[in-house]
């Protein structure tokens, strides 16, 4: 492992180039020498990664050789995982409080000191004091334990008090197993920036993708400090559209905005006539978004490419990397925009559509300079592509529950949506005997619990019931209307169609039981979208030579490279989230690790792909 010297440090082309502590003569903690030492000397080489726990590393020593840093972080949280609750318990009281008792005696190990310094928290103002030794208090009290964060927060280079403040207080109202379980997590965390510093890793890559989310996180439609809004050819859409071109063009690319809005970046083969690689993901967020989802599909390859560019280095084929201008449907309500029309399915009368201001989404693409004529022109011939892979967090806990970075992708799920509207009769909620009742919310109720029951029953089938309305609902009638929504989704279409069918067939029971009429409308019916199994073995592989197991996973969510599947064989690479798996929220967040892992496996991927 060579580790940079920060002030030796040079970027070129958007590579990075460093001077070594090896270039230098200097001993250092590399893989190898962790491998080939005692146990004594391999517990003593990791003296500090886990606070006042050496037993983790000398369980772990039995594992070796490890293949990379990746593998011996994964066997010390196995070693984790594996000890008893009593373990884990004494592993997180071997922790300080933040700014706490310890800190305050000078009694912090080295490695807490300098985490805790970088963020701050030894020099907290009397208030910041008061905060904190009030939120420890709180804490302690209703878990048993210390609050633990890795301070030096997603990109290793330290989270501000009031961050670290807002936490504490947001983390105080979780359960007592989901805390231990997020404890444990930030555990790890610490351990893994530890570990980056004595084997000399920088995520250098990674970093520059979190950076970059950064930057295009901070052009939204809203003024709001806590959030993130890019809809559909708003100001902001425009602006994050221009950054992301110029990123492609600084990283060796042609580059230019399509006319629904897509920036499309080539990275040309060293022979013309070449087949194209596609890959990529969408740019627009729903409102009060997160700053990954998407456009970490987007960023990562081309800081890929600009490594490649620095280095000469060029792929047997075309890579095309595509930022899709419109997935989520916040503005029109149409999702998929940008990837229908590569996909040549765009549907031309979705242009007379209207938003919440009654602008026709026509005349959107005019005012933004693009001709909604030359749309059908964007369409792929699918004769001269070699494929479609995206890479995407996961926007659920799965990854994170499981201690892994990566997943690879089986399927995107299929979808079917209803409105549901129930008619019963309103009465008086005194007056109306319980058996006599027509009430409608009660039917809606015991649907509700219908497509729990039912959806829990198969391991891949998820159901929703996401709106649940009494339309002039009073606390003194007996509701005569009620409205909600169903949405069934399921990896495999059997599966899914045949929860509709038991779902339906049992609401109709439940109505004519209650004696409450029913209207049914169909919303929505996408078909599942199952992965290509030659792609998913060549991201498998990459998984396993970077040191991490193979996990596969279905996806519950929609993704652009459903529509892409239009034009043949599709992969996607899921990369963790943290803060419990939380997307479509200001709250979303990863790690710079995860996104360099990611980067690493997918530059693999495109390396042996054909």
């Amino acid at each position: 492992m060579r580790a940079p010297l920060a002030g030796d440090m040079r970027r070129r082309r958007g590579a990075a180039y460093h001077v070594t502590l090896d270039d230098l003569g200097v001993s250092m903690t590399t893989i190898q020498r962790l491998n080939e030492s005692s146990v004594d000397d391999f517990v003593a080489s990791l003296h500090g990664i886990y606070e006042h726990s050496p037993w983790i590393a000398a369980q772990a020593a039995s594992a070796r050789p490890f293949a990379s840093p990746t593998a011996l972080k994964l066997a010390l949280q196995a070693t984790v995982s594996g000890a008893g609750a009593d373990a884990q318990l004494a592993l997180l009281r071997a922790h300080p409080e933040l700014a706490g008792k310890a800190a305050i005696a000078g009694e912090l190990t080295a490695e807490s000191r300098g985490e805790q310094a970088g963020s701050g928290l030894d020099r907290c103002s009397p208030d910041d004091y008061a905060r904190l030794h009030d939120l420890n208090r709180q804490y302690n009290a209703r878990f048993g334990f210390p609050f633990i964060l890795a301070v030096k927060g997603p990109t290793g280079q330290g989270l501000t008090r009031q961050a670290i403040i807002e936490t504490f207080a947001r983390r105080l109202d979780n359960a007592r197993g989901d805390e231990l379980r997020e404890a444990l997590r930030q555990v790890h965390r610490i351990a893994e920036i530890r570990l980056n510093a004595l084997l000399g890793v920088t995520p250098s890559l990674g970093a520059t993708v979190i950076d970059w989310c950064e930057t295009l996180g901070a052009i939204s439609d809203s003024d709001s400090d806590t959030g993130l809004t890019c809809a559909y050819m708003t100001a902001a859409h425009q602006r994050t559209a221009a950054q992301i071109a110029d990123w492609m063009r600084g990283a060796g690319m042609t580059a230019h905005i399509d006319a629904v809005g897509n920036v499309v970046g080539r990275y040309a083969a060293a022979q013309a006539g070449a087949k194209t690689l596609m890959t990529g993901s969408h740019y627009d967020t729903v409102r009060n978004g997160g700053k990954y989802d998407g456009r970490l599909g987007i960023l990562l390859p081309v800081a890929l490419v600009a490594g490649l560019h620095a280095r000469g280095e060029r792929l047997p084929y075309d890579l095309e990397v595509i930022g899709f201008a419109e997935e989520e449907g916040v503005r029109y309500q149409s999702t998929f925009l940008g990837s229908s029309a590569v996909a040549g399915s765009f549907d031309l009368a979705l242009l007379g559509a209207l938003d919440a201001d009654g602008v026709l989404l026509r005349d959107a693409l005019a005012h933004a300079g693009h001709d909604p004529a030359a749309i059908p022109a964007i369409a792929r011939d699918p004769s001269t592509l070699l494929g479609f892979v995206e890479v995407h967090i996961e926007q659920g806990p799965v990854l994170l529950e499981r201690g892994l970075p990566l997943g690879v992708v089986s399927a995107i799920a299929g979808s079917s949506r209803y409105l549901v509207e129930l008619t019963g009769v309103a009465s008086h909620a005194g007056t109306t005997p319980m058996d006599m009742r027509r009430d409608a919310a009660a039917a809606a109720a015991e649907i509700v619990l219908l497509v729990e029951r039912r959806c829990a029953m198969q391991p891949s089938l998820v159901g929703t019931v996401g709106r649940l309305e009494v339309p002039g609902g009073s606390v003194n009638v007996v509701p005569g209307a009620c409205r909600l929504s169903l949405d069934i989704r399921a990896a495999d279409d059997l599966t899914r169609l045949a929860a509709v069918d038991d779902i339906l067939a049992e609401v109709s029971a439940i109505c004519v039981r209650r004696g409450i009429g029913e209207k049914l409308y169909k919303l929505l019916e996408i078909d599942a979208v199952a992965c290509a199994p030659g792609l998913m073995e060549r991201l498998g592989g990459a998984l396993e030579r970077a040191g991490l197991p193979r996990f596969d996973l279905p996806s519950g969510a929609g993704h652009d490279a459903m529509r892409m599947a239009q034009l043949g064989d599709v992969a996607m690479l899921f990369v963790r989230c943290g803060n419990g798996g939380i997307s479509h929220n200001p709250l979303e967040t990863m790690t710079a690790d995860d996104a360099d892992i990611a980067g690493q496996v997918l530059l693999d991927f495109f390396r042996t792909v054909c």
